[in-house]
């Protein structure tokens, strides 16, 4: 005869109001970032191919879409510059005329209780679409520091409320830590990009941003995806050197990285929820094989989970809309 079972789990699980009283995860519209990529035109907003729904657009528009994504409940914004003139030691990145900075300038003047995160890197500003300064056919770590330094300064003089570097070279976050203090901006926080793979899963990224490398690629200053020690490493020295939010990325493959680095650092963690992941639902959802929402959400929640304080995430304007 059958034993009725004395553990009975799914007592709590018997309706939605019980399985909400007793879920361990939470997910909010305060815990998501939403990524813009500002193109240096006029009254342009071109969809980009391999991210439907997702634009390389002028500052007018990215306005409009940042006060859209506002009204919905999202707050925070991941800016990304796409310049008119490339050259090989990215000098628009740092102009202080340049497209990130006006942006920033005129975001702030008209749209107040947002906070603008801006991505500190090279890779968009070069002819050659890497992140730095090239020598013997490599990107040269240290002299590529000074165009990191300069970049984070002309953006805290535009107004940026956090500075995002992503470019993975040795002694960034220190460096930019000391410019910061040393020119009256020791408030603003680094959310540093501290465990960026080396990764397949950055391919649409690319095509919006217009950053391709013309030759070689990234594997020599971001992680090789087959490491996780090493990504604990990098994020502890990060901390060490200064950075207020550390950063895995991309997210959804990396979640066992995103868990074994806030069990071991417990600081404040970021997770990037990249242009390949987003592509893929999308590209699912266009064929009808998926809900796209559902799949969204458990996507979002499976990054909390495994420990993510906030997502950077292409789905949140249109998934703000179904969480609080």
């Amino acid at each position: 005869m059958i034993e009725k079972p004395f553990y009975r789990p799914r007592r709590l699980r018997k309706n939605h109001i019980l399985r909400d009283l007793v879920k361990e995860t939470y997910l909010s519209k305060n815990d998501l970032i939403y990524p813009i990529f500002i193109a240096e035109k006029e009254n342009i907003k071109e969809e980009i191919n391999s991210m439907p729904e997702i634009y390389r657009q002028s500052i007018d528009y990215a306005m409009e879409e940042i006060n859209n994504a506002k009204e919905k409940g999202i707050k925070s914004f991941l800016l990304f510059g796409i310049p008119n003139n490339k050259d090989d030691i990215a000098s628009s990145a740092y102009d202080d005329e340049g497209v990130i900075q006006k942006s920033l300038r005129k975001i702030k003047k008209n749209i107040k209780d947002i906070v603008l995160i801006t991505d500190v890197c090279n890779c968009e500003y070069t002819s050659h679409g890497h992140c730095g300064i090239i020598k013997n056919n490599d990107v040269d770590n240290d002299s590529t520091l000074d165009l990191l330094v300069k970049t984070s300064l002309s953006h805290a003089r535009a107004g940026a409320d956090i500075i995002a570097p992503s470019d993975m070279m040795d002694g960034r976050i220190f460096n930019i830590r000391k410019a910061l203090n040393e020119n009256g901006f020791e408030n603003i926080p680094i959310m540093s990009y501290s465990a960026k793979f080396s990764s397949f899963f950055y391919g649409p990224f690319r095509e919006a941003a217009q950053s391709n490398p013309s030759f070689g690629d990234r594997k020599t200053y971001q992680i090789d995806y087959r490491n996780s020690n090493e990504a604990v490493f990098e994020s502890k020295l990060d901390i060490e050197e200064g950075a207020d939010i550390i950063m895995v990325k991309p997210a959804l493959s990396y979640c066992d990285i995103i868990y074994k680095i806030k069990q071991e650092l417990k600081r404040p963690l970021a997770a990037y929820n990249v242009s390949g992941e987003y592509s893929m639902v999308k590209a699912a959802s266009s064929k009808g094989w998926v809900d796209e929402n559902k799949l969204v959400l458990e996507i979002l929640y499976s990054i909390k989970r495994a420990g993510a304080d906030m997502i950077i995430t292409y789905h949140a304007y249109k998934i703000a809309d179904y969480i609080e």
